[in-house]
């Protein structure tokens, strides 16, 4: 996604295009080994270093609820963030906190009526297990 691209996403979500909201929606598009909120901020700030860690986790909330960006929570761990683009579920790796990415396919949404007065967004799965090379190390 180009520079362009990236400010109308951000303001077709109802968000200004602040240079440091820019900044930390850029590097997630590139980066797709979903980094933390700290590895954010260190990224962001080795390009420009006028960017608070707060200004940073306050751009990642809104780019949160603004649907552009999601929060893979990880127990025991700092959440991890990833840039939604194509639909994907995880899988998250219980002894080294590893998240990765697997491929989507539909999850058939609860019945009518078993939510109650709840409002359904949408559905994903977190898969937990053991990666690849902690399973080797097993």
């Amino acid at each position: 996604m180009d520079a362009a691209a990236i400010k109308r996403s951000l303001e077709g979500n109802g968000l200004r295009c602040t240079p440091q909201r820019y900044a930390v929606m850029a590097f997630l598009m590139k980066h797709t080994g979903h980094p933390t909120a700290a590895e954010i901020f260190e990224a962001v700030n080795r390009v420009d270093p006028r960017s608070s860690r707060a200004t940073t986790y306050n751009n990642l909330r809104d780019l949160v609820h603004a649907g552009l960006v999601r929060e893979v929570a990880v127990e025991g761990r700092a959440a991890r963030f990833d840039a939604k683009g194509m639909q994907h579920h995880h899988f998250i790796c219980d002894r080294c906190g590893k998240v990765e990415d697997m491929e989507w396919y539909n999850v058939p949404k609860p019945a009518a009526g078993t939510l109650g007065k709840r409002v359904l967004r949408e559905c994903e799965l977190i898969f937990r297990g053991l990666c690849a090379k902690c399973a080797r190390g097993s």
